[in-house]
């Protein structure tokens, strides 16, 4: 305290036989240095929660729903269980997903597919069974068993942005083992949009399982029977991202998949 005294050159304690008392200027130092110090405590606090994953943010990519299904659960259980880590959801396509997740713009993204990526890590974490989305009116409508044999001369839209592309994609390569080129064309709409398309009878379209949560009038789901037509979705993220909290977000989502992969969910 001494070393202190001379290198400010006050004294801030008064010594004398019946104690140690603060003198004026001691009052003074301590009243502007407590606050600073409480600052130093609670960003030590912080930085402990921070490391710790109690606190921070994860940016996630989706590229369908959330109206339902199980990235739905893992986000809101997440966000109950774990209230000091901020989700932020982000809307997009698969390669602005895988780029902004190479930029560090994105922590993790959650998409259809297993396959190897570069720069990544991809954890398939459950599976979803495609539905089709008609019109109540049409004739295929309550049909027990839907497969891709029926659907072969029906007319098929998809809208211009993502995921629009990897729907048509999916319904070229479903059809073609059929011996027929799809009739399927774009619109430039949102999905939602679409969907009253459909439900007016422009044509029919493929949607992810979630939407099945999702009520429009007179628009009906059926879901494909054939194996073929239950889908992987897993999380993509970069192995040298650092964030302590994405990574007690995917130990959360790994924990919540428990026993799910290959079996999807039936609505």
């Amino acid at each position: 305290m001494r070393n202190l005294e001379e290198s400010i050159g006050v004294a801030l304690f008064e010594r004398t036989a019946s104690g140690v008392h603060l003198t004026d200027a001691g009052h003074r130092f301590v009243a502007d240095v407590v606050p600073a110090l409480r600052m130093i405590e609670k960003a030590l606090r912080n930085a402990g929660a921070a490391g710790r994953a109690e606190r921070g943010a994860v940016r996630i990519g989706i590229i369908t729903t959330l109206a339902g299904g199980f990235l739905r659960e893992v986000i809101a259980d997440f966000r109950s269980e774990v209230g000091g880590v901020r989700l932020e959801i982000h809307d997009g396509g698969r390669r602005d997903h895988f780029r902004a997740i190479r930029a560090r713009e994105l922590d993790v993204a959650f998409v259809t597919g297993n396959l190897p990526l570069a720069d990544c890590d991809v954890l398939e974490l459950w599976q979803e069974r495609v539905y089709v989305a008609m019109a109540k009116d049409h004739p295929l409508w309550g049909k027990p068993c839907l497969d891709w044999a029926d659907l072969r001369q029906e007319k098929f839209i998809v809208v211009t942005m993502d995921p629009g592309p990897e729907v048509h994609d999916y319904i070229v390569r479903r059809v073609a083992d059929y011996s027929t080129y799809p009739d399927v064309s774009y619109r430039n709409v949102t999905q939602e949009t679409l969907m009253h398309m459909v439900a007016m009878g422009e044509g029919i379209t493929l949607v992810s399982e979630g939407w099945t949560n999702v009520s429009f009038p007179d628009l009906g789901m059926c879901p494909l029977t054939a194996r073929e037509d239950i889908v992987p979705l897993s999380a993509v993220w970069s192995p040298s991202n650092d964030n302590p909290a994405l990574r007690r977000f995917l130990s959360f989502a790994r924990t919540m998949a428990g026993g799910r992969i290959g079996q999807p969910t039936e609505s």
